[in-house]
């Protein structure tokens, strides 16, 4: 950041200096203020206003050509679950950086709105011209588990022949973003529903702890059932572990009450008890 002097503690800026800062001259200060305006949460009608507009910024960019603060504001829209910033998401599915591609996709998952399926299709099928790859190895040429994550809870059924061929990637990050996908997708009456499920749960055995965490966390986004004791025997944080069991028994609270748990549930319950 260009004058991190500047920056207040999280706890001594306001909402209202937040706001103003996002509008000043001072990029650091700019792409802090997004940044904070997301962590805290704040849906003022004013600081959706101004991070809307921070995703057309063409002020703070890198030497690689990257734009920091775009990438904040688009991570933001997505935590202050504003439908208003739909549109200007998906516009910014077409912008040339790969980490703001990225980060739409993701907010565009968290809100929920399925407008955004035909062009997450088409960046999926890197048919949106302009973009460019990632600047880190592998150079993926899209940020696909994200595009495919945010199809899967968006319940974009279309795009299933698409997505499967991403369960043979040759980056294990996708292959489980697609598989998770297809779970979501799949109904239980389709033949072989649970393979899905299974090849995540056999992915917690890897040797990468990262990839580890992606997949207690991609368990507990589809609350599949039969992966609960492989996660809580999972080597990782426990904090995790009990994240992804509590998806797991979001999952099985949705059709039934609190009394009519079924055994499986009441062992995730177990299982979390252990953990803590």
């Amino acid at each position: 950041m260009e004058n991190a002097a500047n920056i207040q503690d999280d706890n001594q800026l306001t909402v209202e200096q937040a706001i103003a800062n996002l509008q000043g001259e001072d990029l650091g200060l700019r792409v802090y203020a997004a940044w904070w305006l997301g962590r805290f949460r704040v849906d003022a009608p004013e600081a959706i206003d101004v991070l809307i507009q921070a995703l057309e910024d063409e002020d703070d960019r890198t030497n690689v050509g990257g734009y920091p603060l775009r990438r904040n504001a688009a991570r933001a829209l997505g935590k202050l679950g504003e439908k208003r910033a739909v549109p200007a998401l998906i516009k910014a599915l077409e912008c040339s950086d790969f980490y703001v591609r990225e980060a739409a996709a993701q907010s565009l998952e968290m809100l929920g709105d399925s407008s955004s399926i035909p062009r997450l299709i088409e960046l999926l099928n890197d048919q949106v011209p302009g973009t460019l790859p990632a600047p880190e190895p592998p150079q993926l040429t899209q940020p696909f588990d994200a595009i495919i994550e945010a199809l899967g809870t968006l319940g974009a059924s279309d795009a299933i022949p698409i997505i499967q061929e991403f369960l043979e990637h040759t980056v294990p990050r996708i292959q489980y973003a697609a598989a998770r996908a297809m779970y979501q997708l799949t109904s239980e009456s389709t033949a072989g529903y649970n393979q899905y499920g299974d090849r995540l749960v056999q992915a917690l055995a890897q040797d990468d702890l990262q990839l580890r965490r992606a997949v207690l966390s991609d368990l507990g986004a589809i609350g599949y059932l039969p992966a609960a004791e492989a996660i809580a025997d999972t080597l990782a944080e426990n904090s995790l572990k009990l994240i992804s069991l509590k998806g797991l028994l979001e999952k099985q609270f949705q059709p039934t009450k609190p009394e009519d748990l079924s055994p499986g549930a009441i062992k995730v319950m177990q299982l979390m008890d252990a953990l803590l």
